[in-house]
């Protein structure tokens, strides 16, 4: 029993269901069975966590890059250079997420040597969700930072051409709460997987996110798409537009973040990440790297949650605005959606149906009786 439930937008997959399909689709496309659970552990963990964006909905893009060549199914990981507390990896153009995990793995390693590690990832691909990575490093009760860059789609302040990528600069952290502190965002005020969302939904953008050559704003997310390939549109920093509401330090976030995620690892940056040249798909070459906190080497592990716990508390319970109900602790709504999505499944639009669809048949996985109304 594959459905669990359709409502007019939706049908609702079990999260096994999901994973399952996942793994199947990517040793179907060629990537070994290994590196497809790691895939599969990622994009799953996105859906778990309600981050629809980069869940069962980006499946499609990695099957078509690797059907199309423009990213190597196998993940050969090279060493370039590393001392006890860093090291430089080339994934020479295979798996992101095969990529991006390892690198965490030897980052917490090396943290637990020396107290704070980094590893620097060249030439790879999209990793998914940066939280998952920094989440790693909580589950050995350490703090995690890791970041990425992506295709052009943040404009400068004062620009209208997109640039930079969306981005991420995420921080995970252990507490006594029942959730780890996490925060995983991008450094543009929205990020392209919700827009991708949006135009899944035919639901139109919020002013403010995106703005067009001129400047002025756009809100019709598929026109937003195809105008970041076209620099004919392009995402606000966070914080928006010019200078009055700050958007100048999101762009100067994204900014570091593309240093770090380009330069140390001597891939490419800003336009050279875009797959394309002359006209043909090429690979993406982009970075990321993967910072690790070792606490023990600080303060007691179990005094630093309580800490932590403590302060997240006093914010938790501070004085609310009249209208509000709660002030939420970053990670919060991600356990929420965890709890409900574990009982009711996962909701996947109509063009995700599509897309699913397809891969089954191509790839003859007969096992799964989808009864998706498209």
């Amino acid at each position: 029993m594959n459905l669990v439930v359709h409502t007019d937008e939706f049908a609702y997959l079990s999260l096994e269901t999901l994973e399952n399909f996942i793994y199947d689709v990517m040793v179907g496309v060629g990537v070994p069975k290994n590196d497809s659970k790691i895939v599969a552990d990622v994009l799953i963990a996105s859906d778990k966590r309600g981050i629809d964006s980069h869940g069962i909905a980006r499946l499609k893009m990695y099957y078509d890059r690797i059907k199309k060549g423009q990213q190597l199914p196998t993940t050969k990981l090279t060493i370039e250079r590393e001392t006890p507390g860093v090291a430089v990896i080339n994934a020479n153009n295979g798996i992101g997420h095969v990529a991006a995990k390892r690198a965490m793995e030897l980052a917490i390693k090396k943290a637990k040597n020396v107290g704070i590690s980094m590893v620097a990832v060249g030439h790879s691909n999209h990793f998914g969700i940066a939280g998952y990575y920094a989440l790693m490093a909580v589950e050995e009760g350490m703090i995690g930072i890791c970041g990425t860059n992506a295709r052009p789609a943040i404009a400068p302040t004062w620009g209208t051409e997109p640039m930079l990528g969306t981005n991420p600069f995420t921080i995970a952290v252990p507490t006594d709460w029942k959730f780890p502190w996490c925060a995983d965002q991008a450094t543009s005020t929205i990020q392209r997987g919700k827009i991708e969302t949006y135009a899944r939904l035919n639901k139109k953008l919020i002013p403010g996110w995106v703005i067009d050559i001129n400047g002025e704003p756009e809100i019709d997310p598929k026109k937003t798409l195809s105008g970041l390939a076209e620099d004919a549109a392009a995402l606000t920093p966070l914080g928006g537009v010019g200078e009055d509401l700050a958007g100048y330090k999101g762009y100067n976030y994204a900014t570091f973040v593309e240093i770090m995620s380009s330069v140390l690892q001597r891939s490419s940056f800003l336009k050279a990440c875009r797959g394309v040249r002359n006209g043909k798909d090429v690979p993406f070459d982009i970075g990321h790297f993967f910072i690790v906190v070792n606490i023990e080497a600080f303060v007691d592990p179990d005094t630093f949650k309580k800490s932590v716990g403590n302060l997240l508390r006093e914010l938790a319970n501070s004085k609310k605005m009249p209208e509000a109900r709660h002030i939420y602790i970053a990670g919060e709504k991600e356990y929420a959606a965890f709890k409900q999505r574990s009982k009711e499944g996962v909701p996947i639009s109509r063009e995700t149906q599509k897309e699913m669809l397809v891969m089954q048949s191509e790839l003859e996985l007969t096992k799964y009786k989808f009864d998706f109304h498209v």
